[in-house]
């Protein structure tokens, strides 16, 4: 395919849309397929044929539309007239869309969700542009929003060292967690001596309560493949590989379908857009191992070997898959490459913070009256997010605490909502920006037990490979177990700090490093409640059932115990 074959694809797709006079957009996405929405859309398009609309209507399976909790969702676009979005829609009430609304003229007030919502207006998309507004299974669809246009711009007017050195100028951070230069780890890996390069996204998210990469996964497979090519030909790689959750089918399904698509029209393969560059991109699902999240772990994965993380260095960029250049990327961050390149460097800087530039998309979710994906500017409060785009906390309560970057991060309480949403105001409160997820807590949250949840994560995630993760991780959630149920020692809270700053400094990997952060940011901010638990025997939020205190025999025993010993006893552990 040439570029004018492309142009060409564009035009045709875009005068077939124009001749209809309704889309209606029904969200196929994973949280609107678990409500319904596959009867929904079925009961759409027999209410079309019945109405012998099929010439003037037409019914489009879309990606996330974004406020998950009130889907199923679907969105009619009339010539002329703004874009209608229903929410909660069953299949009666998708058959009275197409009577009312659109053969009528008379929209269904009770299923609208008003578009001026904060939760709309609020958010600056650039990386979800497309995310609720194609079929993410139709070549046609992406092409006609200027898809590949990008690639072909690349590969026709821009040298490898110029799309290096634009991504560096346009200042993108890696979106996986690390917020390391995107630009700076793509000229490494250009740089470095070796014949043969490769190219990995990793979609292999696996914090609980996130579903970004998921999303873009679903809802634009084509932008991550158009990201993933110039990232092949930025770094001199002809091969790339795309590591999916086995958690994803339906992305799994979508993304094989679109690169068959893509290598069928001349955008992956051999020569791609008849240039003397070729890019392959294979599939390799994982087995639902978080620790494969981390990047020697994934690669390990990939080469059919047990997921467990190497010493560093040397890193990636220097010697990775088989012992060659390797670039690694979160799925995120090739979503953002496409529009730089369309739109140049400066446009995206011109997004965020100083140094924290463009958007980030979280997974927002928890106590929050509309939970779903958001894709806001980097810098705005946490307030916005929490008030505004998700619409206050939920049934009356008040809010205690959101969690940030999943077992990895940490807990904001109350005084920092207005804490910028920046890599460096989050590491200043001991979070992290994490790849996305954002949970919300109310006052009926109990923060001991919430950090033990997140602790039993990481006990369960942990692959074994080294001692600090292995068993320190195990040995704190033993004493959160304890605190929790009220049968915890005073001198129980100073160990638990000990042995965080013990997993933090000795663990192999990020997993271990970061596991403490949960522990660590609500001792820091909710220490009251600890204290509560071990000394008054009760909890707070009333969320934690206490058993026995424990004897004072016991409590003077233990000090003496560990000095005796130079480490925990067993016995308490």
């Amino acid at each position: 395919m040439k570029r004018s074959d492309l142009q060409a694809m564009a035009r045709r797709e875009l005068d077939r849309q124009q001749a209809t006079r309704c889309r209606l957009l029904c969200c196929a996405s994973t949280p609107c397929l678990s409500s319904g929405a596959a009867t929904v859309q079925q009961a759409l398009e027999q209410a079309v044929t019945d109405n012998k609309l099929d010439a003037e209507v037409v019914v489009v399976s879309t990606g996330c539309m974004g406020p998950c909790s009130r889907g199923p969702m679907v969105t009619v676009q009339l010539a002329g007239q703004e874009d209608t979005y229903y929410e909660n829609v069953t299949p009666e009430s998708a058959r009275q869309i197409v009577a009312e609304h659109v053969m009528a003229n008379q929209p269904v007030a009770d299923k609208i969700m008003p578009s001026d919502l904060p939760f709309f207006a609020k958010q600056h998309k650039i990386v979800l542009a497309n995310s609720g507004v194609i079929d993410p299974e139709r070549l046609e669809d992406y092409v006609a929003r200027d898809g590949y246009a990008a690639l072909a711009h690349a590969l026709r007017e821009m040298t490898p060292e110029e799309v290096c050195a634009e991504i560096s100028k346009s200042g993108l951070r890696g979106r996986g967690g690390a917020g390391y230069p995107t630009g700076l780890k793509w000229d490494l890996v250009r740089k470095a001596p070796g014949e043969k390069k490769y190219v990995i996204a990793n979609g292999d998210e696996g914090d609980p309560g996130a579903y970004m990469d998921r999303t873009l996964m679903e809802s634009d497979p084509h932008r991550l493949l158009e990201g993933m090519a110039i990232a092949g030909y930025a770094v001199g790689a002809e091969q790339g590989f795309l590591y999916v959750r086995g958690e994803y089918p339906i992305a799994a399904k979508r993304l094989e379908k679109a690169i068959r698509t893509a290598e069928r029209r001349g955008l992956l393969g051999s020569r791609v857009l008849e240039s003397s560059f070729s890019f392959r991109i294979d599939i390799r699902i994982g087995a639902g191992a978080f620790v494969c999240g981390e990047e020697t772990a994934l690669m390990a994965s990939i080469m059919g070997r047990r997921g467990q993380p190497t010493p560093r260095p040397p890193y990636p960029a220097q010697s990775g898959l088989w012992e060659c250049p390797t670039l690694i990327n979160n799925v995120e961050t090739f979503g953002n490459i496409v529009p730089i390149i369309a739109h140049g460097a400066d446009w995206f800087a011109s997004v965020g913070t100083a140094k924290s530039k463009g958007s980030k998309i979280f997974a927002l979710a928890g106590k929050v009256n509309t939970t779903g994906l958001i894709e806001v500017p980097m810098g705005i409060t946490l307030r916005e997010v929490i008030d505004d785009i998700g619409g206050g906390v939920a049934d009356g309560f008040s809010f205690k605490a959101a969690q940030t970057g999943g077992p990895s991060g940490g807990c904001i309480p109350a005084e920092h909502l207005d804490t910028p949403m920046d890599y460096e105001s989050l590491r200043a409160l001991g979070a992290i920006m994490g790849s996305g997820g954002l949970i919300v807590m109310d006052n009926a949250s109990c923060m001991p037990d919430v950090a033990k949840f997140f602790m039993e994560f990481c006990t369960d995630e942990s692959c074994g490979k080294c001692v600090p993760c292995r068993v320190g991780t195990v040995q704190m959630h033993r004493i959160l177990e304890r605190i929790t149920n009220g049968s915890a020692a005073p001198a129980d809270l100073q160990i638990l700090q000990d042995l965080c700053t013990m997993v933090q400094e000795t663990s192999l990997c990020g997993l271990g490093q970061s596991a403490p952060n949960p522990v660590l940011s609500t001792l820091r901010f909710y220490r009251e409640e600890y204290e509560a638990h071990i000394q008054r025997h009760e909890c707070p939020a009333g969320v934690c059932k206490m058993t026995e205190a424990p004897t004072l025999e016991l409590v003077e025993a233990l000090p003496r115990r560990i000095r005796e010993l130079g480490t925990i006893p067993m016995s308490l552990a």
